[in-house]
């Protein structure tokens, strides 16, 4: 499997992209736990009591971030698996995959440091080309071949 030298490319900037989400979500957690704004009742009576229960602006800044996260990257996961099968070229093939993951990297740290615009709607279009460069190829591959 990882002798396809574009598989192993797409493996291994979609585990980074994983690891990126999991780090997401720990940020939120920690933030939850900083400002005492808990999701559910028995978080919050572990942490304080009721009253923690309770949304935050920062807390909805990181789930919103993940969400937009999940948005985008699960997409892409197929996408880029598909993809691979399609024997692209292999440069061309990391280009896309690397573009889409500075893309996101970047989207996420302007999202979660408020970074001026048009930062973080610059990071999803440039990340957003790859993924429609490879879909437009998939359906060209599956028209040509049906």
């Amino acid at each position: 499997m990882m002798e396809n030298e574009v598989f192993a490319s797409f493996t291994f900037y979609s585990t980074i992209l994983i690891i990126k989400m999991y780090v997401l979500a720990i940020i939120t957690g920690q933030v939850r736990l900083r400002k005492k704004a808990f999701a559910n009742p028995e978080d919050a009576l572990r942490n304080g009591g009721l009253q923690y229960c309770r949304e935050d602006p920062d807390v909805e800044r990181c789930r919103r971030a993940h969400r937009n996260d999940m948005e985008n990257i699960f997409p892409f996961l197929f996408l880029g698996a598909i993809y691979s099968l399609l024997e692209p070229n292999p440069i061309v093939a990391r280009i896309h995959f690397l573009i889409f993951c500075v893309g996101r990297i970047v989207h996420t740290v302007a999202y979660l440091l408020r970074l001026k615009a048009p930062t973080r709607s610059v990071a999803y279009s440039v990340a957003q080309l790859p993924c429609f460069s490879m879909a437009l190829q998939i359906l060209f591959a599956v028209i040509t071949h049906w």
